[in-house]
């Protein structure tokens, strides 16, 4: 087969890529969505489309897919003591999140960008297609050749993309993983669940059960593993306890009847840690960027603004796309990610001090006091928040991890990565 050439490959079409198709394409550039799966497809998530996601839908015009509102969220302590985290509205975002299954959501978007003009082609990267010392493209499964002016790496944690053009330090990112499963069950708001497998030794992650639309229940099981991917089957052990932890705090019916149904499982990559987000004509988004939430997991809207970011970046500057993107991406999540990146290295092996964090978060007094601002800070939502009370604590809290963290391991590499850009020569 012939090769084919277009202004921009996608790679992914998810949330990230999605959005970066559809804003490109929007613009007239020739762009080409590759995705390995058939669409429809689904994928292991908690389903929430976070408050700057749904900003980014407004923005762009893009209807928000049927699904459920979604507020206030319960934090569940190793106590089983709850604390109610409120949701504001922002300045800048609305005080809300939507529930949507991925199978719906992102087949949506993907419609939109292909109705936009991208087109999309089915099949795995296999194999990096270079000109001079560029990433040029790929060489598909079928044989066939998409080749590009650039290419966006929106392929997810375990990114072909990433890995091909040498911008992972695969000793240093922080792997995660998460597996749920759906239930027939309403649930009246979503919960976050921090427990212990044994008194003070708090398991590496949390559980969720979340709401969806038509009375279902999106539950599951999150672990951090550090560098050590084989630790991620821990989640997938450890969802059955889960499950009947979820029944004896009353968040759950009923045990339900094993094997799960639907249970779906995936890799996070979190914090920004140990992944170069760009270089030369190669820009990665979402999960493959690393953009996870290291504290709870989001990836959705994270992954919706920084596709944005990445074609508006090819766009306006193609001259210093990685550049500009990088620069970017430092201003809008560098300084949450450094901090609760450190705190998240520091933490995850470390089950007693673990323990310690969640009793003293949803302790009396102290948890009904911290409320407001935790549900600003932990969500990644103080650019944009609204004057008050809650906007103190948050930036309060903002202020002493910057203190705590500054001279870890974690910081120095942002500082290496993101201020030191001749590391990767001008304009690239």
């Amino acid at each position: 087969m012939s090769p084919r050439r277009f202004d921009v490959l996608v790679v992914g079409a998810g949330p990230g890529g999605s959005i970066a198709a559809l804003v490109l394409a929007r613009a007239g550039a020739q762009v080409a969505l590759l995705d390995k799966a058939r669409f429809p497809r689904d994928k292991a998530c908690g389903d929430f489309i976070g408050p700057r996601g749904l900003k980014v839908l407004d923005d762009l015009r893009i209807a928000e897919p049927p699904g459920l509102d979604v507020g206030d969220m319960v934090v569940v302590g190793p106590t089983g003591r709850r604390v109610t985290l409120p949701c504001f509205d922002g300045e800048s975002y609305p005080g809300r999140a939507r529930a949507v299954p991925r199978a719906a959501f992102d087949d949506s978007l993907r419609s939109a960008a292909l109705e936009a003009g991208a087109i999309a082609f089915e099949g795995r990267a296999d194999r990096p297609l270079w000109s001079d010392a560029d990433l040029d493209g790929f060489l598909l499964s079928d044989g066939s050749e998409l080749r590009a002016d650039f290419v966006i790496g929106a392929d997810g944690a375990t990114s072909r993309v990433a890995q091909s053009a040498g911008l992972v330090e695969g000793s240093r990112v922080l792997w995660g993983f998460a597996v749920r499963c759906y239930l027939d069950q309403a649930v009246a708001l979503p919960a976050i669940t921090l427990w212990e497998e044994t008194r003070w030794h708090a398991f590496p992650g949390y559980g969720w059960i979340f709401p969806g639309p038509g009375a279902t229940a999106n539950v599951g099981v999150g672990i951090g593993t550090l560098a050590d991917r084989q630790a991620g089957a821990g989640a997938v052990r450890m969802l059955p306890a889960f499950l009947e932890h979820l029944v004896h705090l009353g968040l759950l019916d009923r045990t339900p009847v094993l094997p799960l149904p639907r249970r779906l499982g995936g890799w996070l990559k979190m914090g920004m840690v140990g992944t170069t987000p760009a270089a030369g004509r190669v820009l990665l988004v979402g999960d493959a960027a690393g953009l996870v939430n290291p504290l709870q997991g989001e990836g959705i809207a994270q992954a919706m603004t920084s596709g944005r970011a990445a074609a508006e970046a090819v766009l306006v500057s193609p001259g210093r796309a990685a550049a500009c993107y990088r620069d970017g991406l430092a201003r809008t999540h560098l300084p949450y990610q450094r901090i609760t990146a450190a705190g998240h290295a520091a933490l995850v092996g470390r089950p007693r001090a673990v323990a310690a964090v969640g009793r003293l978060l949803t302790a009396p007094v102290v948890g009904d006091a911290l409320a407001g601002g935790w549900g600003i800070f932990w969500n990644e939502l103080l650019d944009g928040a609204a004057p008050g009370a809650a906007r103190r604590v948050a930036t309060a809290s903002t202020w002493l991890g910057r203190a705590v963290t500054a001279r870890t391991d974690v910081s120095r590499w942002f500082t290496d990565t993101y201020e030191r850009p001749a590391l990767f020569g001008r304009g690239r």
